[in-house]
């Protein structure tokens, strides 16, 4: 049996002709950057997400760059994010001059841990840094404690940027991210949970200025007229043709959303008894980017991917290795009390194939595969 990891194919062959007929009329067009299908695009992510503005860009990581240079974040400014999620989360920060500062995770969620943020807050004073600006992410689809978060931003005036590059479409307590904090990125890289055929971002927000300075920004930092930049900005547009397949698969995301609940669903019921399965606390939906376990030790984990492995089922490992640990970070500032929940948990994750399309036959054997 051969088991996709994400299967794309699945979702494009369900839309296929949609799909060859909204390229066509691009070619048609002939409107290649940012063309009408652009703002049609971005009006269609507003309005699915509750945000007052969308603005599109060339992807996930313009997207958290585009929103620190919006909200002016510079010199001397802290710029708290967690430890344990991709690069580009802090990638962004030293681009705009400013400091990234790593906050712990929680034990259960693998979220930023509101406690390790408020330590690392009084660190980064107490180094002569500004707090100003928190990035929790949205980790393997589940949204971030905001309700916490955002208080602890607001004590200390501070903005919240939600990176949702794996989260777009989770519910927190009845919101949708997009519409929670100040302003909220995400990433349309093909293996996203909206993913196009190429690559892609998006900003939201309900702030008109941050709007308008985005929009600037993402095109040289331009003015009222073509040849008058009113400041320096960067090249990130959204491709017309990959806006029009996001249009085709937007129109299925609910629907995919809800297909994903159900595969979570079987996961946990087979497999709880046996591994630490995601935590969805009370009032959240996750979009489900990665399902991942907590096995019981990091011995556990090279023999299981090697059991799965022989039985042809794929596994992943999001993330081996902490920010704070890698060699370009290692020297930012950090919670003072350790970001011990990062270190442990990375050495105990591994992800399973999650998407819409996942037949119950081949989840069966999935699970057959791994349980002891």
């Amino acid at each position: 049996m051969s088991i996709a990891f994400i299967d794309l194919p699945a979702q494009q062959a369900r839309i296929r002709t949609r799909l060859e007929s909204a390229i066509a009329r691009v070619l048609d067009e002939g409107a290649y950057i940012m063309g009408p299908q652009v703002k049609e695009l971005e009006s269609q992510l507003a309005q699915f997400s509750g945000a007052k503005h969308c603005l599109s860009c060339a992807n996930g990581t313009d997207a958290l760059q585009l929103a620190l240079m919006a909200l002016k974040i510079g010199p001397n400014d802290a710029v708290f994010v967690p430890s344990f999620t991709f690069a580009a989360t802090a990638e962004v920060v030293p681009y705009v001059n400013a400091t990234p500062v790593f906050v712990d995770c929680l034990p259960d969620t693998f979220n930023m841990d509101p406690e390790s943020l408020k330590r690392a807050i009084l660190h980064a004073r107490s180094e002569g840094l500004r707090p100003a600006c928190v990035i929790p992410v949205d980790l393997f689809g589940l949204p971030a404690d905001y309700d916490a978060i955002m208080a602890i931003a607001r004590e200390n005036d501070m903005y919240v940027i939600g990176d949702s590059a794996q989260g777009f479409g989770g519910m927190y307590k009845g919101r949708m991210t997009g519409s929670i904090a100040d302003v909220t990125t995400t990433s349309f890289f093909p293996a996203k949970p909206l993913g196009c055929y190429g690559d892609g971002g998006a900003v939201f927000t309900d702030n008109d200025e941050v709007a308008s300075l985005i929009e600037s920004y993402r095109v040289h930092g331009k003015g009222s007229h073509k040849y008058d930049n009113e400041r320096i900005g960067l090249n990130s547009r959204l491709d017309t043709i990959q806006a029009a397949i996001l249009i085709e698969k937007l129109a299925l995301y609910a629907e995919e959303i809800e297909k994903r609940q159900v595969v979570a669903k079987t996961y946990n019921e087979a497999l709880s008894a046996h591994y630490a399965v995601p935590v969805v606390p009370e009032g959240l939906v996750s979009v489900w980017a990665q399902y991942t376990l907590l096995l019981a030790s990091e011995a556990d984990r090279a023999p299981l991917q090697a059991r799965a492995k022989e039985a042809g089922v794929p596994t992943a490992v999001y993330y081996p290795l902490p920010l704070h640990q890698q060699t370009a970070y290692s020297a930012f500032p950090q919670d003072p009390a350790g970001l011990k929940v990062s270190e442990d948990v990375a050495k105990r994750v591994l992800s399973l194939p999650m998407h819409p399309y996942l037949e119950r036959d081949t989840q069966e054997h999935i699970i057959s595969a791994i349980t002891p």
